[in-house]
């Protein structure tokens, strides 16, 4: 009886077009919020900071920009880890190059350069699709891959292609603490998260979905297939190059080309699928699954196993967290294929009706 809209009259358009027209939202939203801001950076340790929390919310951004090319546009791309490698060397070449470029629009520019190189590989989805499309983007990857090794201008000159930045700051302050990096990786996430909602429920984000739904009656209604898929590329791209830049600058700090690996980009792609395809919250959902779950299961399985009195090596701790968080990726697919997103709406749903019978 407490998540009920009961007595919530929408009285203008406006207010019905909310992004949480139910006050229960509302509420939850802004208490989470002030949790996340305040309360979090306030009680967590160094070690949940910057072993959990900066990569969750990091992986949540880019999991978001996945859903909005996979999930709202159905176009497959398994080109996810080159986007953020070009985000992150772009920023780096922006920051290093020129004095004085502030932090974010170093970011921003990555993200723009992103955004060009996810366009240029998202050409062949006006003439192929599916699998032969996964094929195309990945080829993204492997270019991504020999371009940033093999091409010394962008890591300036570095012989192995690692680089590595420091002393970083925004608006004045230092972001060198686990707090500092927290509060900024989770400030830019909520605002490309309440952009990115108000980007799918608008005009463009229907076009995407019809493109999803069916291409040839969303042409034949007037939608133009080549300016869907390319925004949605370009949109989807810029978000994943921000979370590059990000996973590189302030995650990482120093990294390689090896750090944005095709591992990463089916890491996204497992990520959005748990989660839910085409849903924002399906985003963090899936990224929370994919983040947590192997650490939990390498500090609480051997305690687990321990008491049946079976002693497991380091390396054998290893293997059974793959294997374990294999099998448990391959049955939640099959009990909710849906992902959590569906199950965190059904609840609500749920709870709307309780305690009547439904």
């Amino acid at each position: 009886m407490i998540y009920r809209e009961n007595g919530q009259f929408k009285t203008s358009y406006r207010a019905d077009q909310a992004i949480f027209p139910i006050a229960q939202d509302r509420l939850f939203i802004i208490l989470l919020l002030v949790v996340a801001f305040v309360v979090v950076p306030g009680l967590a340790s160094d070690y949940l900071l910057r072993a959990l929390l900066i990569p969750f919310v990091i992986m949540s951004l880019a999991a978001l920009g996945v859903n909005i090319l996979v999930g709202y546009c159905g176009q497959i791309s398994l080109g996810s880890g080159a986007f953020m490698a070009v985000g992150a060397y772009g920023a780096y070449n922006f920051f290093m190059r020129i004095p004085g470029l502030p932090l974010v629009p170093a970011m921003l520019l990555g993200g723009l350069c992103a955004t060009c190189f996810g366009v240029l590989f998202g050409l062949p989805s006006l003439r192929v699709k599916g699998l032969y499309l996964a094929v195309a983007t990945l080829a993204a990857q492997f270019f991504a891959d020999w371009m940033f090794l093999r091409i010394k201008w962008f890591t300036l000159d570095t012989p192995s292609g690692s680089v590595s930045v420091s002393n970083l700051q925004v608006f004045g302050m230092p972001i060198e603490s686990a707090p500092a990096k927290y509060i900024f990786c989770l400030g830019v996430l909520t605002v490309i998260a309440l952009l990115a909602k108000n980007l799918v429920r608008s005009a463009i984000g229907r076009e995407w979905m019809a493109i999803r739904d069916m291409d040839v009656a969303a042409a034949v209604l007037g939608i133009r297939p080549m300016y869907a898929k390319l925004t949605a590329f370009a949109v989807s791209s810029f978000i994943i190059g921000v979370a590059g830049a990000l996973w590189a600058f302030v995650y990482l700090g120093a990294w390689e080309p090896a750090a944005f690996s095709v591992d990463q980009s089916f890491r996204l792609l497992f990520m959005v699928i748990i989660g839910g395809l085409g849903s924002i919250m399906g985003s963090f959902f899936g990224a929370a699954f994919i983040v947590i779950l192997p650490i939990a299961l390498n500090l609480f399985l051997p305690a687990l196993l321990g008491l049946f009195g079976i002693n497991i090596s380091t390396a054998g701790i290893s293997h059974a967290e793959l294997m374990i968080f294999g099998a448990l990726i391959v049955w939640f697919l099959i009990v909710e294929p849906h992902g959590l997103a569906k199950l965190w709406s059904t609840g609500k749903q749920k709870l709307r009706l309780w305690p009547f019978p439904h």
